[in-house]
């Protein structure tokens, strides 16, 4: 540098005063008093710092960099310093370097191309001769290395793995975990790193070879049958762990050192699962740690509910399993509301497999919905549900009739359909079955779902011998309340039924009532001119006073006038009712009495869900419910019958060819293809997709219009015991495809598969190209966000030739 130089140098280090320390800064900073003033700062500070940056001034460089992460993570922009960040990695100083690569992991990620002129600085500092520069360098790497970093550095630190130092080994280990997730390809170059591993006496690097083996064995399950023969070394840890006196360096609340334990105890869980070898091998150590971890402590309480998991997800003994039980259900009693909670949702996990176990804590699971805490009330409310069998229906409905009565309205909804379902699974009798739904008809109000309605008739229908009873203490009900639309319109409709029966006086079960045609009628008019009756409800009430011209004998010019004046309703559904039963009364009057005769017993039928209500001597009971695909060819038979029977050619017997074909057709055939094409070639439905309860089908269609154009209709059903909601369907096909998604039907999957959401995909297929998709599914249930994701191969050559 010549003289002249030098001096310019040294007059603009005179004129240039050196930046504030972050001390400094954060100290100005937190003396704003608004959000505006602290803005300015921020925006004055930056600005001296790009001046900085230009100026490439190395003596403050680090400072700069250093404010400038305090001011991201307040949430301000600070991506014009990565590049100084690389600057400052490259340094030969070691506070440099910290500062450096502090800011990469917080300022870089994949994203930014800038992340790859990193892997040079990294590769250099991992063979670097002082063990904090390798941390650093294995720390960033382990933070925010891609792919192709982690392809090009995983032979470093494979090479740290087998390192003697124990603080490299630990960081190694850590960032073996995150070369793994990026590329699990590379997972067998850490196999022979792994033999010597849980040898270590350091706790630091047991913790984290732990944690290279969980990740290991989660993603290949070959990996896992090769770590199976570890069992024994890792239960003789776990003993050693428990046995050991007090040690300062890892004791915590009196338990030696519990993350390690924890992290043993997942890693068995994994290790245990379906294998009775290794189950086998790990009783004794997990009931030793059951019964020997101190409670008095959260510390505790963490690994008996890890525990509690390995139990239950291992092929573990009977005893075992119902002493983890029994530890969740002392968490129940525990004080802390978030072990509570815990508790209430391991417990609804295990209820399926060990539902005698779980009984026993049926008190103080009920106590539970008395809770101030609304999230343990539902996790109490949905284990209560689980809980109902045929021998204590009686007093678990009590408990949740009462529940149901106290609760937050956002728990009504769902009490209600609980109580539906167990009442139709479980009633002891008929007219119990009814005193419950009646008890929740009254108590829940307008917060009964709507599916409910139509179910409750079906029930009330089937029970032949109870419809007096019914219809008059529905009756008693409504008489001046028509704000619960629901009980409102079960009413009307067991009204325009039974009226008969109402009016008669018959009822053997209660004691009767004298009730007259006029004050029925009173009842029905009240509902149509009421404000609170919504719309639904006030055609329930026109069809069951209509029902009544059949049943009522004096009052049926009183009907044909009522029914006339709603003839001119605003309302068009019930206006086109009214015309209707006017042109009844006039034109069809000698129909009228067949048409407005009494409903049969009805059947019910779910095609969704795995029984059917079948008819059996006047009492409906569960059958199991085959579906089985019809024929094959059956169904387009069908359809080409009942074509030809309109054209009247009867004699005539359709040929439909199952292959392109250059003979002369059938004179069918050749009528059905002066129609076009009807797509008679029946396309055998898939199932996409069935894991957790969840089960998605795929029914297939080709449009008439485009044959190029594939219609899937996708059918979601639950045959779990809680909905699932927020359900979201996306789906994903190669460059070659179009594909349209339409909206769902709903977004809610009902329990115990009691209904479907339906959906529509159209696939434009023009190269008649094999048909492949990937599906993501999300949704929440029992209280946790689901997302998946899966890949269709299978589906049938027909949807897409």
């Amino acid at each position: 540098m010549g003289f002249n130089e030098s001096r310019r140098c040294s007059v603009w280090l005179k004129r240039m005063p050196a930046p504030i320390r972050l001390r400094e800064l954060i100290r100005t900073i937190r003396t704003a008093r608004t959000q505006a003033e602290e803005r300015e700062m921020i925006q004055k500070e930056c600005a001296a710092i790009r001046s900085s940056f230009r100026e490439e001034d190395n003596t403050y460089r680090c400072r700069n960099v250093a404010k400038l992460l305090y001011m991201h993570m307040l949430g301000y922009p600070a991506h014009f310093g990565q590049l100084e960040c690389l600057k400052l990695i490259a340094s030969q100083k070691f506070t440099d370097k910290r500062i450096g690569y502090l800011g990469a992991m917080l300022l870089l990620d994949e994203r930014q191309d800038v992340h790859l002129l990193m892997t040079n600085c990294i590769k250099n500092d991992l063979n670097h001769s002082t063990q904090y520069v390798q941390g650093l360098a294995l720390c960033t790497l382990g933070c925010m290395g891609s792919s192709e970093m982690c392809r090009d550095l995983a032979g470093e630190v494979e090479k740290l793995l087998k390192t003697s130092n124990s603080y490299l080994r630990k960081k190694a280990a850590l960032c073996a975990v995150h070369v793994i997730r990026k590329v699990p390809e590379l997972m067998e170059m850490f196999l022979p790193a792994t033999k010597n591993l849980l040898n270590e006496k350091n706790h630091g690097v047991l913790h984290t070879s732990v944690v290279l083996l969980t990740e290991m064995c989660e993603r290949s399950p070959d990996m896992l049958a090769h770590f199976r023969k570890l069992v024994p070394q890792l239960v003789r840890i776990l003993k050693n762990l428990i046995m050991s006196g007090y040690s300062p360096e890892h004791d915590v609340s009196g338990i030696s050192d519990p993350f390690l334990q924890v992290r043993i105890l997942r890693l068995l869980r994994i290790l245990g699962r379906n294998d009775d070898d290794s189950s086998e091998a790990m009783n004794d150590i997990l009931a030793q740690v059951a019964t020997n971890t101190e409670t008095s402590k959260n510390v505790g309480n963490a690994i008996l509910y890890e525990t509690v998991l390995t139990i239950m997800d291992i092929k573990s003994e009977s005893g075992l399993r119902v002493l983890a039980i029994n530890i969740l259900g002392r968490f129940l009693l525990n004080n802390d509301k978030n072990i509570r909670y815990v508790a209430l949702t391991s417990l609804l996990k295990t209820v399926q497999t060990d539902h005698n176990a779980v009984q026993r804590h049926r008190s103080t699971i009920v106590d539970c919905l008395k809770d101030l805490d609304v999230s343990i009330k539902r996790r109490a409310m949905e284990l209560s549900f689980a809980l109902v069998n045929g021998n204590n229906v009686r007093g678990m409905m009590k408990e949740l009739l009462y529940f149901l009565d106290s609760c937050e309205p956002e728990f009504k909804a769902d009490c209600a359909s609980g109580i539906f379902l167990a009442a139709e699974k479980y009633a002891p009798s008929k007219r119990w079955h009814i005193d419950t739904i009646m008890r929740v008809l009254t108590t829940a109000g307008s917060y009964v779902r709507d599916d409910a309605v139509p179910n409750l008739i079906q029930l009330i229908t089937n029970s032949v011998e109870m419809h007096a009873y019914t219809v008059q203490r529905l009756y008693k009900a409504i008489l001046g309340d028509y704000s619960q639309q629901p009980l409102v319109q079960v009413a009307s409709w067991c009204i325009g039924e039974y009226g008969d029966l109402l009016v008669s006086g018959q009822c053997e079960e209660e004691e009767p009532i004298q009730v007259t045609e006029d004050e029925v009628l009173d009842i029905l008019e009240s509902v149509l001119i009421s404000n609170m009756s919504a719309s639904v409800t006030r055609g329930y009430a026109l069809t069951a006073i209509m029902k009544l011209s059949t049943r009522f004998t004096c009052t049926v010019n009183r009907i044909k006038k009522v029914v006339s004046i709603y003839g001119s309703s605003i309302d068009v559904e019930l206006q086109q009712r009214a015309v209707e039963y006017n042109a009844l009364f006039k034109k069809y009057d000698h129909m009228r009495p067949a048409l407005l005769e009494r409903m049969p017993v009805m059947e019910k039928v779910t095609t969704n869900g795995p029984a059917e209500i079948v008819q059996t001597n006047g009492e409906t009971e569960p059958a199991v419910l085959e579906t089985k695909p019809p024929p094959s060819g059956l169904q387009p038979a069908n359809q080409a019958n009942d074509l030809l029977d309109l054209l009247g050619g009867s004699d005539i017997t359709p040929v439909i060819p199952t292959a392109p074909t250059n003979k002369p057709a059938a004179a069918g055939g050749e009528l059905l293809d002066l129609l076009g094409d009807l797509n008679l070639t029946g396309i055998p439905s898939i199932t996409a997709y069935n894991k957790n309860g969840l089960k998605i089908d795929f029914t297939f269609e080709r449009s008439n219009t485009n044959p190029s154009v594939t219609v899937i209709t996708i059918q979601a059903s639950n045959s779990t015991e809680l909905d699932m909601t927020d359900f979201v369907f996306q789906a994903a096909v190669p460059k070659t495809f179009q594909l349209q998604l339409l909206s769902p039907s709903s977004s809610v999957i009902p329990a115990f598969n009691s209904g479907t959401i339906t959906q529509v995909i159209k696939v434009l297929n023009p190269q008649k190209q094999q048909l492949r998709m990937r599906i993501k599914l999300t949704y929440n249930h029992k209280g946790s966000a689901m997302q998946d994701l899966a890949e269709v191969n299978n589906f049938p050559p027909q949807s897409w030739q």
